[in-house]
């Protein structure tokens, strides 16, 4: 059974760090692509970040202030985020595909079956 559990959101003020973890079990995390999905209050999901066997992909938002990394010793999938701001704020979830999908298809929540249930990052002056 595929199963992802996301942890480490909390409370950030501008230009903090929060580092987030998605604990994957039920498959080999090597062979399977794993995004990062956020959904601020009001608006739709959009995709954050990708990491599909040693690739990493981001979205422009993001792009030289989060890291996605994978520890396969642990199973678990970390995004490593910097330079924080209100932009940041919202539910953070993993979601995992079975194999290594198309980089443009790993930022479509519609394209990946498996889900967490959601970290919540706020944000706070």
């Amino acid at each position: 059974q595929v199963k992802l559990v996301e942890s480490g959101g909390g409370s950030v003020k501008p230009g903090d760090s929060l580092r987030l973890s998605c604990t994957t079990s039920g498959f080999t995390l090597e062979n399977y692509s794993i995004g990062w999905f956020r959904q601020a209050p009001g608006k739709e999901r959009e995709g954050v970040t990708c990491i599909r066997g040693r690739q990493t992909f981001y979205a422009g938002s993001v792009k030289g202030r989060f890291t996605v990394s994978r520890d396969t010793a642990t199973n678990t999938v970390h995004l490593e985020m910097n330079r924080l701001g209100a932009e940041d704020t919202g539910v953070y979830y993993c979601a995992a595909y079975p194999g290594h999908i198309v980089m443009s298809g790993c930022f479509r929540s519609e394209n990946m079956p498996y889900w967490g249930k959601g970290t919540l990052v706020t944000f706070s002056n």
